[in-house]
């Protein structure tokens, strides 16, 4: 019997990001034109397995997911004492962090596809760092995400299961997303480390905020995209598509039939959405 392997390759990079020393997983599938891909809050890189399996997607694309530290395989690091802070994801770590994996994986003119969270900082890094990608797809991405969220005090507490994180999440897909890949997502979902979820949040609630700034990025340098589900209660169609309209030159695109995580929920979906996005990408 033939065994069937995965194409995906798993990685570890050392990182430094802030004076900080980090061991950083990633895995990657593909050749041609680099796509670095971020997670949501809470998660980590195997939301885009769908993705790095994809043989026509990856016969003209470097595919790369990550697990930011803390996340996933990114264990916390060895040169400070995390144990004795809550741990807080700042929007310049983000930033910082994104931009030493690009050195590190010698990612030049590549293109980042970030949702949610990191929907989120596809903007801030065209903002922030103009020209590291030649584009930046937001999915489920907007100008900002200030809702009072009553569950946050939740999300860490002794007597809450990490089930209860799965069923929030469950919670934002669409009814009309097959039932294993909701599933699979929510089961992610289910395995963040104590205080992470709720430290991304700090960014994705809070710090995020493009309000007053967003018409100051230049799409001649960095390539803006917004894409969204019409199901996502929290990125709402709405406010990804003023993300769009704030910043000249940008594009929106509308997802039909999909919730907050589309690469994962429903990824035969997202990727017809996605290889499309890159093909005008690559066309300019």
């Amino acid at each position: 019997m033939t065994a069937k392997f995965s194409p995906i390759t798993g990685r570890y990079v050392h990182l430094t990001v802030q004076g900080v020393e980090y061991r950083v997983y990633f895995e990657e599938a593909g050749k041609g034109t680099p796509v670095l891909m971020q997670h949501t809050a809470g998660s980590d890189g195997r939301q885009w397995r769908h993705i790095l399996e994809d043989e026509k997607l990856t016969s003209e694309f470097r595919f790369i997911a990550h697990d930011l530290p803390y996340h996933g395989k990114s264990l916390p690091p060895l040169g400070k004492p995390w144990w004795r802070e809550r741990y807080s994801l700042s929007q310049s770590f983000a930033i910082d962090f994104i931009e030493a994996m690009t050195e590190a994986l010698e990612i030049e003119r590549g293109i980042y596809v970030g949702c949610s969270m990191g929907g989120h900082l596809a903007p801030d890094l065209a903002l922030a760092r103009p020209g590291l990608f030649r584009a930046v797809i937001a999915v489920e991405g907007g100008l900002a995400t200030h809702d009072p969220e009553p569950f946050l005090e939740y999300l860490s507490h002794p007597r809450t299961s990490n089930e209860t994180k799965a069923g929030l999440m469950l919670g934002q897909m669409s009814p009309h997303s097959p039932e294993q890949f909701r599933r699979e997502t929510a089961w992610v979902y289910s395995q963040g480390g104590p205080q992470v979820f709720r430290g991304d949040l700090d960014y994705y609630l809070g710090e995020h905020d493009l309000t007053r700034t967003a018409s100051k990025i230049d799409t001649s340098k960095t390539q803006v995209h917004v894409i969204s589900g019409d199901y996502d209660w929290s990125a709402t169609p709405e406010r990804s598509r003023a993300l769009a309209d704030a910043i000249k030159g940008a594009t929106y695109t509308r997802m039909d039939g999909m919730g907050h995580f589309p690469m994962s929920e429903h990824p035969e979906a997202f990727k017809k959405y996605l290889s499309q996005l890159l093909t005008t990408i690559m066309a300019k």
